[in-house]
């Protein structure tokens, strides 16, 4: 069994037209990016693998992460971390209390804060706990919220678009810290995206779909 993420002999489709097929492994610390226009399966690929694939499409083929058949984990159990476009942070929580959601259940007030203010510490936010996430500049949130997956301990590192929505010059930071983090944690990252700068960044096998 190879450590990293492996998708075997996995095949999508929906209404009987197959959308996605793909056998690949994921070595810790590597990036595999999935390219495409809007509509070809990308994100689908992405929802099987975290667990969240909508009953109207159909799948066959594992997915295991270092070593273990996760197929048929629930979610929350796969140890798959998903950055998406939108930031997705809790506007009602604090930045620290948005991190600490990450965090595993357990350990006492004090160390889960500690462990908050040293993840904000590695992205250059120390001292940001209390904020409001509606303060944060884009760069900002988008940090936040990586730490917080990061926190969560997980086995793998999925992105679906999740530079897009940053300018060119904050685009090329967080893509370089996110797989700066990823080959630091050795975590198998599947990324994708249509930019082919995110690609370039990632230096990684390239797959793509749709392509005739």
């Amino acid at each position: 069994m190879a450590d990293g993420l492996e998708l075997r002999e996995v095949a999508i489709a929906k209404g009987g037209q197959p959308l996605v097929r793909l056998d690949c492994v994921i070595a810790p610390g590597d990036v595999l990016t999935v390219m495409g226009p809007s509509g070809v399966g990308k994100s689908t690929l992405l929802a099987y693998v975290t667990g969240t694939l909508p009953p109207a499409f159909t799948a066959t083929g594992r997915v295991l992460l270092d070593g273990e058949d996760i197929t048929d984990a629930p979610p929350h159990q796969r140890r798959a971390g998903i950055l998406f476009q939108d930031d997705l942070l809790f506007p009602h929580l604090s930045v620290g209390a948005n991190l600490a959601f990450g965090l595993r259940k357990g350990g006492s007030r004090a160390d889960r804060k500690a462990r908050v203010d040293e993840a904000l510490e590695q992205v250059n936010l120390g001292g940001f706990a209390d904020r409001d996430p509606a303060t944060l500049s884009g760069g900002q949130r988008a940090r936040v919220s990586l730490m917080r997956v990061l926190l969560s301990e997980p086995g793998a590192l999925l992105l679906d678009e999740a530079f897009s929505r940053l300018d060119t010059v904050l685009r090329a930071q967080v893509r370089e810290l996110v797989f700066q983090r990823a080959r630091e944690m050795r975590l198998p990252v599947l990324m994708v995206t249509h930019d082919a700068d995110d690609a370039a960044a990632a230096a990684g096998v390239v797959v793509t779909f749709g392509a005739d």
